[in-house]
C-alpha cells in the first residue's frame, strides 16, 4: 500500500489520540488536586508537574532515533499502557515522592506514543496529505483536552478531596485503556523504506541545522506555550475582573472549540498558502493575546478567544509538517521527537517564566509577553523556506519532492 491510498488507520489513529489525551488532560489536575489532598504545597505540586514535562526529555531523542530505523507501531501501545498505568498507580499512591515518579512515567507514555503517531502520519502521508492528516490528528488532541478537564471537574469535588482525586485518576487511566482497541493494524509495514531500516545516524546537530527545523520547533512552542499559559492564568485573570469560574471554563472550552473548527477546515485554509497563513496566523495570535491584557467586556473576551483558539490551530500540524520536510532523510522521526522536546521545555519555561512575570508586573503581563514570542513566531514563519510543492494525487513521494527542497 503507498503513502495516501487508505486513511482508515488515520481515523482510528485519531480515536486513540483522543482516549489518550482526554485521559492525560484529565490526570494533570487530578494528580495536583491529590497531592493538596496529601499535604502538599505549592511548590511540591510543581516539582510533581515538572517531572511530568522534565522526565520524558532524556528519552525523548532515543525513542526517535528507534523509530527512524525500525517501525512506529509499537510505541503507540506502551505508550498506552504506561499512560494508563501512571494515571491508575498516580490515584493509588500514597505518598508525594510515589506519585511524582508516576507523573514522570504517565509523561513518558505521552511521549511515546505522540512520537510514534506523529511518525506514522509522516511515514504514510503522501506528500500533499501530509498538512491535512497531521491538522486531523491534532484533533485528536485538542478533543482530549476539551473532554478531560471536564471529566475531572465532574469528578473531584466534595470534602473527601483525597478519594475523589483518586478516583478520577483510576477513571482516567481506563479511559486511556481503551485507546488500545482501535490500533489494530494501523501500520503498513512496506512503508518503511530500506534507507530508513539501514542508514546511518544522524547527528542531532546536523537535523537542527536543516534550513526550517529551527523555524518550526519555535512556532510549535509558541502555540503549546500560548495555550499552555492560556488554561492556567485566565483563571486568575478571571479573578481578577469577577468573572466566575464556571464562565472562565466555558471560555476555556471555546477556545478548544474553535481550534477543532480550525483543523476541521485546515485544507481550504491551505490554498492560501502554507507561508502566509502561518505568518497571518501567528501575527493574529500574537495581537489576540496581546489584547486579552485589555480590561475589556466577557462578550469581547469570548470573541477574541474563539479568534485566538482559530488561530492557535493552525501552528502545530502546519509545524509538524515543516519540521518532516526539512528534516534529512532517514531522521524524521528524530526531528520530531526534537520538536516534541522544545514543546516540554516550553511546557516548563512558559508558566514559570509568566508565574514571575504576573507576580512583578501583575497577572495580564504574561499575555503581552506571549503576544511578543507568537510576534517572533511570525517573523521566523515569513523567513522560512518556501513549502515543498504537494505531489498530485496518485504520485509517489519521491517523484514529488525536488532534490534540494526544503521546507
Amino acid at each position: 500500500m503507498r503513502p495516501g491510498r487508505n486513511r482508515g488507520w488515520l481515523l482510528r489513529l485519531v480515536i486513540a489520540f483522543s482516549f489518550a489525551q482526554a485521559a492525560v488532560s484529565m490526570a494533570r489536575p487530578a494528580v495536583s488536586y491529590r497531592a493538596l489532598a496529601l499535604g502538599a504545597d505549592e511548590r511540591a505540586v510543581g516539582v510533581i508537574a515538572g517531572v511530568y514535562a522534565l522526565l520524558p526529555l532524556f528519552a525523548a531523542v532515543p525513542l526517535g532515533r528507534r523509530t527512524d530505523h525500525g517501525r512506529c507501531a509499537p510505541l503507540l501501545p506502551a505508550g498506552v499502557v504506561l499512560i494508563a498505568a501512571g494515571c491508575a498507580l498516580s490515584g493509588l499512591a500514597g505518598s508525594l515522592w510515589t506519585m511524582a515518579v508516576w507523573s514522570g512515567v504517565m509523561g513518558l507514555g505521552h511521549l511515546a506514543f505522540v512520537i510514534g503517531a506523529q511518525s506514522l502520519v509522516a511515514r504514510q502521508s503522501a506528500p500533499h496529505e501530509q498538512d491535512r492528516n497531521f491538522g486531523h490528528f491534532t484533533i485528536g488532541a485538542s478533543l482530549g483536552q476539551l473532554v478531560g478537564p471536564i471529566a475531572a471537574g465532574a469528578l473531584i469535588g466534595g470534602p473527601d478531596m483525597a478519594r475523589t482525586s483518586a478516583l478520577a485518576l483510576v477513571v482516567a487511566g481506563a479511559g486511556a485503556a481503551v485507546a488500545v482497541t482501535s490500533l489494530w493494524r494501523i501500520e503498513d509495514r512496506t512503508a518503511l523504506s530500506g534507507r530508513a531500516r539501514t542508514g546511518d545516524r544522524v547527528p542531532v546537530r546536523r537535523i537542527l541545522g536543516s534550513r526550517g527545523v529551527p523555524a518550526g520547533i519555535l512556532i510549535s512552542l509558541s502555540v503549546l506555550s500560548a495555550t499552555d499559559v492560556l488554561t492556567a492564568y485566565l483563571p486568575v485573570v478571571g479573578e481578577h475582573r469577577g468573572i466566575p469560574p464556571s464562565v472562565v471554563g466555558l471560555l476555556l472550552s471555546l477556545r478548544a472549540a474553535a481550534t477543532i473548527a480550525c483543523r476541521l477546515v485546515l485544507t481550504p485554509l491551505l490554498r492560501l498558502g502554507r507561508t502566509p497563513l502561518l505568518t497571518s496566523t501567528c501575527l493574529l495570535a500574537a495581537l489576540l493575546c496581546a489584547g486579552i491584557a485589555l480590561p475589556v467586556p466577557v462578550w469581547a473576551l469570548a470573541v477574541m478567544l474563539a479568534a485566538l483558539g482559530f488561530c492557535l490551530g493552525v501552528g502545530q500540524p502546519l509545524s509538524m509538517t515543516t519540521v518532516v520536510r526539512a528534516a534529512p532523510e532517514g531522521a524524521r522521526s528524530t526531528a520530531l521527537a526534537l520538536r516534541l522536546t522544545g514543546n516540554r521545555l516550553g511546557q516548563v519555561a512558559a508558566p514559570a517564566g509568566a508565574g514571575l512575570i504576573a507576580g512583578v508586573a501583575g497577572v495580564a503581563a504574561p499575555f503581552v509577553l506571549l503576544g511578543g514570542l507568537l510576534l517572533l513566531s511570525a517573523g521566523v514563519a515569513l523567513r522560512s523556506p518556501a513549502a515543498v510543492a504537494p505531489a498530485a494525487p496518485g504520485r509517489d513521494a519521491s517523484a514529488s519532492r525536488p532534490h534540494n527542497s526544503r521546507t
